[in-house]
Formats: structure tokens, sequence, C-alpha cells
């Protein structure tokens, strides 16, 4: 999302006459600041034709309504783009609650896909009746299965990691109340479960919502082994199931990676649900330390700071920093047992982008690579009509360096959970759970931060005027090495493109307005941020 809150909202409205049956031209001249307000004044029989995309929020029908909700954005979960209780947060929340309409008979759609060109007749308050318009996918289902998205923005891979909440999935203790309820259920879960697992094909898998004890483990580690051709193995806790309760674990490529010392745990909230494993690469023995957790989610009824603050952030939000603070508080000791400092931390951690739990780990100086690659547009989880990302990937200083890319197959969120596997014969990926899997790719490289070189140099640059303009400073050695910076709004926004860094002072922000800004500027694998005023 871009330019939020920068512009007052105007709508166009060209209409011969305000009567019965009017056509009402609606031009939206700052999609980002829409609400509806015009939309709901009109009367029953009135046709509304957007000169600007509406995009589907929601592909279910609730409280009576049926069809689709639709906006001319996509809607986020405010604090997935905003600090809880801050200006930016409140603004947000009163836009989302203003920006939806429910658009009847047109069919099924992903949320996501944007219809151009909609002519749409009145039918109630906020609600309209589709005539005509021409649907762009966010691609078609079927690319989208067939084409797990790369994650090779910043060089190629050579070890794929997926991080995936499997919505309850149980080999054994069926029909308890969660997971599958008879084995036909289970058949057709774990069909679409490991159809989109084998798809991906990472070289580690961190898992989340799985049963208890080694049983489902072994059998998604067999499947993958037969469908990949490669062979799967699964890191056993020594567990044993406990009815249908679900733990986090990892499967992995035995062919390619093998686990380094025993499987650490934190036991700090919800038990079996907080890991971290050290791996090694064998094609050049390198190693990471994965850290896969499950939160506390923010379902039930907590009291005293467990209680709903009323700060968008849920229940259990103070039970969810705790578990945060406990894995940061944990990453010297995996750092000294598994001999890396590289770490990558993946899950379920029942929290937005802004909470409190994740802004654990960035205060402190890790990376989340959701914003890191994507900003402000990631998500891997659609609750009501509000996307945003509870599926996280946060890797530390150490290992940022070696992370090529990182996305989200939007197999799950997007789609109706008429697709799960409880409720139709589909025999797709699509709905194995309710969460999108996260992949990220590393490219594991002991030479990545050892250069005092490199160090130095980035440590160099800084920002300053030259005759009233702003430039970059001592860059003269790193066009040589493609070096290039971003500048993003304090938000968080990108607001200039990429550019090559030349071997002389660049002019950086060359047209924006004043104001404060970000530049984070990449060299031979090392990045600096700092702030610029203009």
């Amino acid at each position: 999302m871009k330019a939020r809150f920068i512009s007052i909202l105007t709508l166009a409205l060209g209409l011969c006459t305000n009567v019965h049956g009017t056509v009402y031209e609606m031009t939206v001249t700052n999609t980002e600041t829409w609400v509806n307000t015009v939309l709901a004044g009109r009367q029953v029989g009135d046709t509304i034709h957007f000169s600007v995309p509406v995009i589907v929020n929601r592909n279910y029908g609730y409280s009576g309504f049926s069809g689709l909700t639709m906006s001319v954005r996509r809607i986020f979960s405010p604090t997935n783009q905003e600090i809880p209780l801050s200006p930016e947060y409140q603004n947000l929340l009163t836009l989302n609650s203003r920006a939806g309409f429910n658009l009847q008979g047109c069919g099924y759609h992903r949320n996501g896909e944007r219809l151009h060109d909609l002519k749409a007749v009145v039918t109630g308050s906020l609600k309209v009746k589709y005539i005509s318009g021409k649907w762009e996918g966010n691609n078609t289902r079927e690319a989208i299965e067939t084409n797990v998205p790369s994650v090779d923005m910043n060089g190629t891979h050579n070890v794929l990691v997926c991080g995936a909440n499997l919505e309850y999935y149980l080999a054994q203790n069926l029909g308890t109340g969660y997971g599958p309820d008879n084995q036909t259920e289970h058949n057709r879960q774990k069909t679409k479960v490991c159809t989109a697992l084998a798809r991906i094909h990472a070289d580690v898998y961190g898992l989340v919502e799985i049963e208890q004890g080694q049983v489902a483990l072994a059998e998604i580690a067999d499947y993958l082994t037969s469908a990949t051709g490669s062979h799967y193995s699964y890191v056993d806790d020594k567990g044993s199931p406990d009815g249908s309760y679900t733990k986090s674990a990892y499967i992995y490529n035995s062919d390619r990676i093998q686990p380094v010392g025993e499987l650490s745990s934190n036991n700090q909230g919800v038990k079996k649900r907080k890991f971290a494993q050290g791996f090694i690469l064998l094609e050049n023995n390198e190693r990471f330390i994965y850290s896969i957790n499950h939160f506390k989610a923010k379902s039930g009824s907590g009291t005293g700071l467990d209680a709903d603050q009323g700060d968008g952030q849920g229940i259990f939000n103070h039970a969810r920093v705790l578990e945060a603070r406990s894995v940061l508080q944990s990453l010297s000791r995996y750092q000294n047992y598994y001999k890396d400092n590289d770490v990558l931390i993946m899950g379920d951690l029942n929290a937005y982008a802004k909470e409190d739990p994740i802004r654990v780990f960035t205060d402190a100086g890790l990376y989340d690579l959701h914003r890191y690659f994507h900003e402000d547009s990631s998500y891997s989880y659609v609750y009501g009509e509000q996307a945003g990302y509870l599926d996280h990937a946060i890797a530390n200083p150490s290992l940022i360096e070696q992370v090529t890319g990182m996305a989200v197959w939007h197999v799950n969120s997007d789609e109706s959970d008429e697709y799960t596997y409880d409720k139709s014969y589909d025999q797709t990926v699509f709905r194995y759970s309710d969460h999108d899997p996260v992949l990220v790719g590393l490219r594991l490289d002991s030479t990545k931060s050892s250069s005092a070189v490199v160090e130095n140099l980035i440590e160099q640059c800084q920002i300053g005027l030259i005759d009233g303009q702003t430039y970059l400073m001592n860059v003269g050695e790193m066009g040589e090495e493609n070096g290039y910076y971003e500048i993003y709004g304090i938000r968080g926004e990108q607001v200039q493109g990429v550019t090559v860094i030349e071997d002389s002072p660049c002019l950086i922000g060359e047209g924006l307005p004043g104001g404060v800004y970000l530049v984070r500027i990449y060299y031979a694998g090392k990045t600096r941020t700092m702030k610029m005023l203009k």
C-alpha cells in the first residue's frame, strides 16, 4: 500500500438529477482513503459505475449476506500496518470500517481478484447487484497451484525453508472435535496437505498444528519421499501421542540437509510449540539454526494482562509477548549449542506485524522478512475481510546477508473455506489450511559476513548536503559491486525506486517532498539504513 493517508477523499459524481434510477459515475482519486458514504447514500434501483477496479476482500457470506465483500483497495488489518493505538492505526481502523460493500450475483472469486469497469444496481444499504464488468485474477487458480513463488529476489538460494500451519493435521485420534472427524476426512486432508508440501519441495519444513507423537510426521515424510524422489526424514522429539493436541515439528530433505545436535525446546507458555534445531547443508558444511514456533492464540477468555486491552491485539497478547521474549533470550543459548550464529525464526506467532510480540524481535535488531522484501503488501492470512500475516519469517543480523528472498504461496488465505477437506471433495492444494505457507531462500555462505572491507565501506556511508541538495556520500567504490539504495517513507512504504550507486556522491531523493525518510543501502550483501531529512 502506498502513500497512505496523504490526501483527502475526492469523489467526482456525474449525474443528471437525483432521482430514482440515476446512473452514478464514481471516480475515486485516492483508493487508500476512499470510504463508501456516497455509495451508502444511493437509492435502491440506482446504478453505480466505478471508474477504478474494485477488489474482493471476502469471498463468502456472513450475517445474512451472500456474495462478495468488495472495496477499491485491499483491506489490511490495522495492527498489521500500524503500531496499535497510534494515530495512523486509529485512522486506518476508521477507514477500514467504511471501505467495504457487498456485491451479489457474480459467483465465486478469490480474495484479491480485481473487477474492472464494474456496473451494479443498488439493492440496499452498502449492497449492489452485479450487472457487468471484467474480472482480472490475482493469477488464475491453475497458475497459482502449479507455480510456487520464487525466493530469489537477491541471488540464488541453496536452501529452501518452509514454514507452514497445517490446521490441525491428525493421523490418529480422529473425531475428537479438532481436525478430521473420520478416516475419510483424514485421507482428504492428507492429500491436500501433502500435495502442497511436495510441490514446494523445501529442504526444511517447520510445521505447526501437527499431531503430537511421530505418526503424523512419519506419514508426511513418507509421502514427500515418494512424491519428490528425495528422501525426507523428521526430527523426533521423543514424545508420544497425547490425545488430539498438536505441536510444532521439523521435516527435512536428508539428501541435502542433516540436523546438528539435539532438538532444543522452549516451554514458556504453551508446551511443545517452540523448538529450535541446528541444520547443516551437506554440500558446503554451512549451518543455520531454525526456530519454529506457535504462540498462544487470540481465542478464549483472558484475564488481567491477558484480557483484551482494546488496542486491536486481542486476548493473550501479554502471553505472546512473554513467549517472544523467551525466544529472543534463548538465541544466544542456541548459537552456543549449535556453534553457529545464523538464526531464522518462523511460525504462526498469532500476532500481526506491528503488534507487541513482533516488535520484541524487530526492536532488538532482527529483520521482519515480510517487510524487508515486500514492504507493507505481504499477507498470509485473511480474517473477515482483513488481510495480514500471522505467519512470520524473522532473521537475525548474521543471517540477513544470506537470505535471497521470502515469499508467500497464496493457496489458502484467498480461498473460501468451502474448499476445505471437511466441506468438499476438492482434491487440489487450495485451502489445505487457513494459513498460507511462507517460503525463505537462503544462500548459506561463510564469506557473506566476514569481509572487513565491506563492513568498513558500508559504515562509511553517510548522507550530506552539497549546495542544498541531498547526497549519499563516500560511495566511490560501490559502483564496482552493484551497490544500490532504496528510499522509504517513515511508515515503511517505498517512495523511490532502486538506483545504482555511481563512483561519486549520489544525488538522492530528487523530487520528493519535504519530510523524514529512511534510506536503505545495499552493497556486497551488507545493508545499512539511515534517516534522511529533506
